[in-house]
């Protein structure tokens, strides 16, 4: 991690920061906080929605390893780390799990370390490229290294594509990322919508808007067109708490819960 230092931009305000404020986090600075209470004056459930949706990941992470038996993560979008790690779920299940984490945000970059601690039984690895170049994800040496793409692989993509506004892009990039994994690889997602709460959403997302993050909030039938060509395993497209709930998120009201999620199978 060595190298030329790194301008994290400290003075504004970034996704990834202010996402690590609104869950409790400790790696963000003025302007991230500034903008998190102006966002959240708007987005009152925008904390639990997080919440919600960071639950799915451990959820939908251990039905791949568990019920699924994948053994490798591809990780893109990683954030900050948060407990419990993507890894840490799946090197619970399966200690000899294989996670590759992918991020563009030097601020992700200073606190990579903090990710690379997995089991000794299985391999954690960090690699600074950008949703938007897959090939250069699939090509670098840190994911060759890492991951067998003849065996199936789970691509995680949580909370990264209401970033991409564009879902011509956005749908170009997962089909791009998802045609050299092998069969039997899952794409687990999910992403912004304003079904459940349209007044509420539509506010923050103009927040986020104002402050230079460009935001998109979808709805159902739009999240489901990223799955194309791929079996969706039940349930489906639903609100993350709603993606085989356990009774934590049963408990979540749907009014509070602002992210679709999903995931499935390529034949």
């Amino acid at each position: 991690m060595a190298g030329e230092p790194i301008d994290l931009r400290t003075h504004v305000p970034h996704s990834a920061r202010i996402y690590d404020y609104l869950l409790g986090g400790k790696d963000n600075y003025p302007a991230d906080r500034s903008a998190a209470h102006e966002i959240i004056k708007d987005w009152v459930n925008l904390p639990r929605s997080m919440r919600a949706n960071r639950d799915f990941m451990r959820r939908v992470t251990r039905h791949l390893a568990e019920q699924e038996g994948l053994r490798q993560f591809l990780d893109i979008g990683t954030g900050l780390p948060t407990a419990p790690n993507l890894h840490e779920v799946a090197q619970e299940v399966a200690p000899e799990s294989r996670v590759v984490y992918v991020d563009n945000d030097p601020v992700v970059l200073v606190h990579a370390r903090a990710l690379l601690v997995g089991s000794p039984e299985g391999r954690t690895t960090y690699l600074e490229a950008d949703f938007h170049e897959p090939e250069a994800i699939l090509a670098s040496g840190e994911l060759r290294e890492t991951l067998d793409l003849d065996r199936p692989v789970a691509l995680s993509l949580i909370a990264i594509l209401q970033f991409v506004v564009d879902d011509r892009v956005a749908a170009d990039v997962i089909g791009r990322l998802m045609e050299p994994l092998a069969p039997g690889s899952v794409l687990a997602l999910s992403t912004v919508t304003a079904d459940s709460a349209p007044e509420e959403v539509a506010g923050g997302v103009a927040a986020y808007n104002a402050r230079g993050i460009p935001t998109k909030a979808r709805g159902r039938a739009e999240v489901e067109r990223f799955f194309a060509g791929l079996d969706l395993l039940p349930p489906g497209v639903v609100l993350v708490n709603h993606w085989r709930p356990d009774g934590l998120a049963a408990s979540v009201p749907d009014a509070h819960v602002h992210m679709y999620g999903g995931a499935a199978r390529k034949t």
